[in-house]
């Protein structure tokens, strides 16, 4: 598979209005998944926040996502008084999707089908918040740490889906510090830390 759903060329982003990554270029083929890595607060987090649209980058281009991105962050998006297959029968509907069966059974939820989400534990609730993903049909998958709060099983669940999601084509682009044991290329976001300024403002503000 060889078409690009996504082309990132020269993008720089900030966060708390000071720029903190530059000239980050990459493509990525639909069939692939890439990885990104660095420290706590290297820019992962504004990164995919940039690719998904919810803020603007202050230079470069991005081609590709739009109405392709599926986006989770560190929040589960999850509605308290709902059960599990409400949330996700709310969410199919936003998105025109159809059975949300898959969804329930690539994270094991069936058995808390009729639980409301705010009874849940941690890791039940990001299982949850992940199965989101297979109702939204969108093709290009942004997600930042998505294995936190969930055991060795459930890791397990998360990576069989993306690689599902792989082999029909969709991609993704992962912040995580831990092998999900599949093939995916590697982004250091730290090989694009901005310059900064004069003064050291640039660090002391992030520190």
């Amino acid at each position: 598979m060889d078409e690009a759903l996504l082309t990132v060329e020269g993008l720089a982003c900030a966060r708390g209005g000071l720029s903190v990554l530059e000239g980050v270029s990459f493509s990525l083929a639909a069939g692939s998944a890439l990885v990104l890595r660095g420290p706590n607060g290297s820019g992962k987090t504004t990164l995919l926040r940039t690719l998904a649209g919810l803020q603007p980058g202050l230079a470069g281009r991005i081609a590709g996502a739009g109405e392709a991105v599926a986006y989770a962050g560190h929040s589960d998006g999850l509605k308290s008084t709902l059960s599990v297959t409400e949330n996700l029968q709310f969410w199919a509907g936003v998105f025109g999707a159809g059975s949300i069966a898959p969804a329930l059974e690539a994270f094991q939820l069936e058995a808390l089908a009729d639980r409301a989400a705010q009874s849940l534990s941690a890791g039940q609730k990001r299982r949850l918040g992940l199965a989101r993903l297979l109702v939204t049909g969108r093709p290009l998958w942004l997600l930042d740490e998505p294995t936190v709060s969930l055991d060795v099983s459930a890791v397990r669940m998360f990576a069989a889906a993306v690689e599902r999601h792989l082999e029909t084509g969709g991609a993704a682009v992962i912040a995580t510090h831990i092998d999900l044991g599949f093939a995916a290329d590697v982004l250091d976001v730290g090989a694009f830390r901005a310059r900064a300024p004069r003064g050291g403002a640039f660090d002391e503000a992030l520190a």
